[in-house]
This record gives C-alpha cells, sequence and structure tokens, in this order.
C-alpha cells in the first residue's frame, strides 16, 4: 500500500488529541529512455510500469507497448527510477521533439529531467520560510462556512475547485475558481500579488488534497498556513514541516487534523468569534 503513517493532531470542537493517520506518497519518478532521462513526475510509488508504459502510449513516446523493452523500476535517491529501451527510431523522434512535460499532478519538479536536481529544488522551493502566527481552528470553520457563497462556478457546474484567502479571523476576502486545483492557487497568488495584500496576515483554504506542488506554491508565495478540505500526501507534509508551513487536513466545519506545526494551531471557545 503506497501510504505511510504520520503523527497527526486530530481536532474536533475545543478539543485535540494525538493520533496517526495514514497519508498517501507522493514520491518524483524519473522516466528514463535509452539511458536518457526525459522527465521527473510526481506519483504514488505503485504500478510503475503501468504508469511508465501508459505514459509513453499518451505521449506518443511509442505507438505500441511491444516497443518498450527492458523495462525496470528501481529506488534510488530521492524517488524511482523507471529505465526503458525503446525502438530505435522511436528514441530519435524522441530527441527530436523533447520538450518540459506537464505532470499528471501539475507538479512544481516538471522539467526537471533527474532525481540529482530535486534535493536543491525542494529547497529553494521553500525559502524564504513563511512566519508563524496562530491560527484558530474555529477560524478555520468559519471561513468553511462561507465558501459555498465565494464558489458560483461550482454551484453551477460543480466542476471547479476554489482557492481562497483568509484573514486570521477566518474571513474570505479574495477567491479564485478553476477546473485545476493548482491553476485556483496559481489565480489566487496572482491576485494577492496585484492587491498588493500582506500575505504574513492570512492563510490559504483550498477545496482539494494538499499536494506537493500546493504546499510548494503556497511556501513560495510566503504564506504560512495551507488548510485543505481533503488529505495531504508525504512529501507534502515532508515540505510543510521543512518551510515550517502550518498544513491542516480534512478540513470540516467542527473537525480537522493538523499535520505540521500542531503548536500553531489555537483551540479557542466559539463565542471568540
Amino acid at each position: 500500500m503506497a501510504a505511510a503513517l504520520c503523527d497527526v493532531r486530530r481536532v474536533k470542537g475545543d478539543t485535540a488529541t494525538s493520533d496517526a493517520d495514514h497519508v498517501i506518497e507522493e514520491v518524483p519518478v524519473a522516466l528514463v529512455f535509452n539511458g536518457i532521462s526525459h522527465a521527473v513526475m510526481l506519483a504514488s510509488p505503485t504500478d510503475l510500469e503501468d504508469f511508465a508504459v501508459g505514459f509513453s502510449l499518451s505521449e506518443g513516446i511509442v505507438e505500441h507497448a511491444h516497443e518498450i523493452r527492458d523495462l525496470d523500476v528501481r529506488s534510488e535517491c530521492a524517488g524511482m527510477i523507471v529505465e526503458m529501451t525503446i525502438a530505435s527510431e522511436r528514441f530519435f523522434a524522441l530527441k527530436d521533439r523533447r520538450r518540459s512535460l506537464v505532470g499528471r499532478t501539475g507538479c512544481g519538479l516538471c522539467g526537471i529531467e533527474s532525481l540529482d536536481a530535486i534535493a536543491a529544488q525542494s529547497i529553494r522551493s521553500t525559502l524564504p520560510q513563511p512566519g508563524g502566527f496562530n491560527l484558530s481552528n474555529h477560524a478555520i470553520d468559519k471561513s468553511l462556512r462561507q465558501l459555498p457563497h465565494w464558489q458560483p462556478l461550482r454551484g453551477i457546474t460543480g466542476a471547479s475547485h476554489g482557492a481562497a484567502w483568509c484573514d486570521t479571523q477566518g474571513n474570505i476576502g479574495i477567491l479564485r475558481e478553476d477546473v485545476g486545483r493548482h491553476n485556483a492557487l496559481d489565480k489566487l497568488v496572482g491576485a494577492l500579488a496585484r492587491q498588493n495584500t500582506q500575505v504574513s496576515d492570512g492563510f490559504v483554504l483550498v477545496t482539494s488534497r494538499a499536494s506537493y506542488e500546493m504546499v510548494q506554491k503556497t511556501a513560495r508565495a510566503g504564506i504560512s498556513a495551507l488548510v485543505a478540505v481533503s488529505a495531504p500526501t508525504t512529501l507534502a507534509v515532508q515540505m510543510a514541516k521543512s518551510a515550517g508551513l502550518l498544513l491542516v487536513g480534512f478540513a470540516r466545519d467542527g473537525q480537522h487534523v493538523v499535520y505540521s506545526q500542531p503548536q500553531r494551531l489555537a483551540l479557542q471557545p466559539s463565542s471568540t468569534y
């Protein structure tokens, strides 16, 4: 099973308890064709043979699965390497049209061609480290209650993600929608920059899972807290911890799970808001 146990703090109402939670794994996977690293994707480390073949077919690198020979998967450095040998004519065509590829998760590692570059990229991605204001669990609840009123596109289509900027009291100030969760967050970061918003005075709420790239984008923007309505991944938790970012997942009105910086979550009486 591509999941790992992570120490968490579960919050329900005004009480918090220590617990363990299974977090889905997200690792960099380097796809290597005929000895040349072509792209690094972020994926769960299961069924990587199927992933490699499907990627090769869907990207038009090969036309038939039998054009892939000697497929080998191994763990190395910061992730996994999948090495394939493809027919000579396919490899020559691939070299002619090599380009940066967009990962299936819209990852912040796309365009990096080897696992060796990932550690340095991760360090750069988390600098400068965000600050650390204390966030109330009731501020999270308040932002969640406001969320549906700020998502007209989702109300009409049921098919959009939202990324909201909330102040420390839980009031939504800006929200951007998009069919892709990464696009929604990019739009929000752009809106904050154009409006010269003081990003240290609030947090981001997203209607999706918290993957590596979602944490990365938040940290790069200098924002110190990310709240997601769905689950994080192991790589997201790891990056959040290294960046000093408060990461909350499974956010629901009245309960949520804290994956990093639990000391920054303040349990306050609901009458505060």
